[in-house]
C-alpha cells in the first residue's frame, strides 16, 4: 500500500476560518477549536441582529413621525396618520415619512392637509 500524505483539504479548511477570525482577539483568532466556535456565534448574531436592526429601525421612524405629528398639531398622534394615510390611499412608507418629517416639516404639513381634504 503506497503511503498518504494528508492535511491539504483539512489545512485548507483551517485557513479558511482562521480568516475568517483573523480580527478576533486572544485565542479566538488563534485556537481551531475556539475559532469554530465563534465563527458559528458570530454568524447566528449577525444572522438574528439582521432581523433585529429592521425592527429598530422601525421603531425609530415611528417614534420620530410621533413626535413631529404631535410637536405641530397635525394628527393628535401617529396612529391616527397613518390611519387616514391608508384611508386616503396615500402609499408613503414610514422611512420616507420620517425623512420629510425631520428634513421638510411644511411638506408633511401639506401631505396632512391632503388627508383632511
Amino acid at each position: 500500500m503506497t503511503r498518504v500524505k494528508r492535511g491539504y483539504t483539512a489545512r485548507r479548511r483551517r485557513t479558511k476560518i482562521r480568516l475568517f477570525a483573523s480580527t478576533f482577539r486572544g485565542a479566538h483568532s488563534r485556537l481551531t477549536r475556539t475559532i469554530t466556535q465563534q465563527k458559528m456565534r458570530a454568524l447566528v448574531s449577525s444572522h438574528r441582529d439582521r432581523g433585529r436592526q429592521k425592527r429598530d429601525f422601525r421603531r425609530l421612524w415611528i417614534t420620530r413621525i410621533n413626535a413631529v405629528t404631535r410637536e405641530n398639531k397635525v394628527f393628535n398622534s401617529y396612529s391616527i396618520l397613518i390611519h387616514n394615510l391608508y384611508k386616503k390611499q396615500l402609499l408613503l412608507n414610514r422611512k420616507i415619512l420620517a425623512q420629510i418629517a425631520i428634513s421638510n416639516k411644511n411638506c408633511l404639513y401639506m401631505i396632512s392637509n391632503k388627508i383632511i381634504k
